[in-house]
């Protein structure tokens, strides 16, 4: 048995920046465990390219020379000629979270969650990735990054790359554009909810001030099934038109505390007076979370890759994929304090447990809180309406001419044999990873199979903005979508309930400054409306990232502007990885089918033990 580890008793802290002229890349095997350290930002701010921002904004509204919080991030960034490499390894192993027992995992380096990634804004990362698994493909997904001209980058096999065959490596490497909080996944199969889940922090300037930057605090639902017996009852289950498996936990930095009283509690350590930095991530399968802090309301700076003007509440609402960034003052009476997820209700998700972690004041004993947690607010699994720093408007007059419907629906597909699946614009997503889209554009063939549910963009140039109306079908179940969108962020004109009608609905969707992020909340029973420029050539997937329904087919794919994207190399890694997996599919009469977040080669899968399916 491999060794299981723990990210650690407290969170990690913030990594001092590399300063901003560096030019040598700096090099680094994988992330070693740092201690936080207060000033690490200010000590990179010179007042002379600051002027005039304020008390509270002279030390985290500034970066580096010529940029801050209030630079346009979707037109510039550093170029710091710094490159921060990575060794990922996947593997087959065991591990036991929250103390309930082991079962079969797949984990990186042995950790769960797998390693941290930690850049600066406009750094280089470079991450090679090795698939020791025996019986599994896969991909590692860059949640949120734009990948602003690598679509090849995204790591989303069947689409912008093949499969990353057993045995076989590939390496990433693109450039933080963008700074905060996000997360990496594999998008193959239900293989992030065995453990190929990691986090990045891409350090940069912030709209509020804090003292201390505490980490990445992922928060997840925890089946004691592996995750590709769960999507089988979840298929089995949607057949029969009931619900997927409820979760058995829910694990908080990838440790809780089992129904017997094993396991541990995630403990994070905090000092009377201070200001603290804690990034939250929504890395579940099929949970969306209600989160608090007992005592210690969130001051939120940042929604996914998307500096804010700061607003303050005492829960938040995070969606699967999903990040927040926020600031907690510890000015309570010194002690333990709980801080606690549960299933959302409202997003009609459901869990076994309450996921918990301890925070501890400098000084006190750790031990389980006696503190109460306030009311939950009625979220309505809606996102907040935040204005984003960074003003951006949307044109409205092209609107009603321009916008797209994309239904959702539920039910058994003729194509598929009547199976019953989710469906998106009329199409259950079915892809070959093998025979990725970016292939097909490569080789100048069109003919994409309708199962690649490929939608192909209107656009005349990178300043054409295309509009789409996501709407619950009539009759489909009222279940809440987290919609996620690859290479940009989504701006959000608006959400309600029922069917979306321009007439009707037109004069109450937000063109000015509306919010931006990539995991967007679709209410059960209703719609939502989203806009983006099209200033980013490649195919790029939208899907639920509900695990199970992504599994049955809930993704479309927007081809924009094909012409213009950047393609691989003959000869390249690319190819090579392509042509490894065609020998490996060649060579084995079984594989593991591709059902998740990622998308899946084909339904049925064989229903027996839920792990495999055969080729023909």
């Amino acid at each position: 048995m491999k060794s299981f580890s723990i990210l650690g008793a407290t969170l990690l802290g913030l990594l001092t920046p590399v300063a901003i002229a560096a030019a040598i890349p700096a090099e680094v095997a994988e992330l070693a465990p740092f201690t936080p350290k207060r000033g690490g930002l200010e000590e990179r701010q010179s007042p002379a390219t600051c002027i005039n921002v304020g008390h509270t904004a002279t030390t985290r509204h500034c970066w580096a020379p010529g940029f801050t919080s209030s630079t346009d991030m979707y037109t510039s960034w550093p170029n710091t000629g710094v490159i921060r490499s990575y060794n990922l390894r996947i593997e087959n192993t065991t591990c036991n979270p929250d103390g309930a027992g082991s079962r079969v995992c797949m984990l990186i380096n042995g950790r769960y969650p797998g390693p941290t990634i930690v850049a600066d804004w406009g750094d280089t990362i470079r991450v090679t990735v090795r698939n020791l698994l025996q019986s599994n493909g896969t991909s590692i997904h860059w949640h949120g990054f734009r990948m602003l001209n690598k679509n090849i980058q995204d790591g989303v096999n069947g689409i912008t790359e093949c499969a990353l065959a057993p045995g076989d490596f590939k390496t990433y490497e693109f450039q933080a554009t963008e700074y905060g909080t996000t997360w990496y996944h594999s998008h193959f199969s239900h293989q992030y909810g065995d453990g190929v889940v990691g986090t990045v922090i891409v350090n940069g300037p912030a709209t509020a001030n804090y003292d201390v930057d505490l980490g990445v605090m992922p928060i997840t639902d925890w089946y004691y099934k592996t995750a590709y017996q769960a999507a089988s009852i979840a298929f089995q289950n949607g057949q029969a038109g009931l619900g997927p498996p409820v979760g058995d936990n829910i694990l908080i930095n990838g440790t809780a505390k089992n129904a017997a009283g094993g396991g541990a509690w995630n403990n994070v350590a905090i000092q009377a007076g201070k200001r603290y930095r804690l990034r939250l991530v929504n890395t579940a399968v099929d949970t969306n979370m209600v989160v608090n802090l007992d005592g210690h309301p969130f001051q939120v700076i940042a929604t996914d890759f998307v500096p804010i003007n700061p607003y303050n509440t005492t829960h938040l609402q995070i969606g699967i994929g999903q990040r927040y960034d926020v600031i907690i003052t510890a000015n309570q009476t010194a002690g333990n304090y709980w801080f606690r997820a549960v299933a959302d209700g409202l997003c009609q998700s459901r869990n076994a447990r309450e996921g918990r972690a301890i925070f501890t004041y400098q000084g006190q004993t750790v031990a389980d809180p006696t503190s109460t947690a306030p009311a939950i607010p009625f979220t309505a699994c809606v996102d907040p309406v935040t204005s984003p720093k960074i003003a951006k408007n949307v044109p409205s007059t092209t609107f009603a001419a321009q916008a797209k419907n994309l239904p959702i629906a539920f039910g058994p597909v003729a194509a598929n044999g009547n199976t019953v699946l989710w469906t998106i614009n009329g199409t259950s997503m079915i892809i070959d990873p093998g025979k990725p889209t970016i292939k097909y554009v490569a080789d100048g063939n069109n003919n994409f199979p309708q199962s690649y549910n490929v939608v192909e963009v209107p656009s005349t140039s990178s300043s054409t903005w295309t509009y789409w109306v996501v709407q619950q079908a009539v009759g489909a179940p009222p279940i809440a979508h987290p919609i996620h969108l690859h290479g940009h962020d989504s701006y959000i004109l608006g959400a309600g309930d029922g069917q979306f009608n321009v007439a009707t609905h037109l004069s109450q969707l937000r063109f000015t400054n509306p919010p931006r992020r990539d995991v967007t909340q679709l209410k059960g029973n209703g719609w939502l409306v989203l806009a983006y420029p099209t200033d980013n050539p490649g195919a790029w997937l939208m899907h639920c990232h509900i695990a199970f329904h992504v599994g049955m087919g809930l993704s479309v794919q927007f081809l924009e502007r094909k012409q213009s994207i950047n393609l691989p190399a003959a000869g390249s890694e690319w190819y090579n990885n392509c042509n490894n997996w065609a020998a490996y599919k060649a060579g084995t009469t079984d594989v593991w089918p591709q059902d998740d977040s990622g998308l899946k080669k084909r339904w049925p899968p064989l229903i027996e033990g839920g792990s495999k399916f055969k080729l023909d």
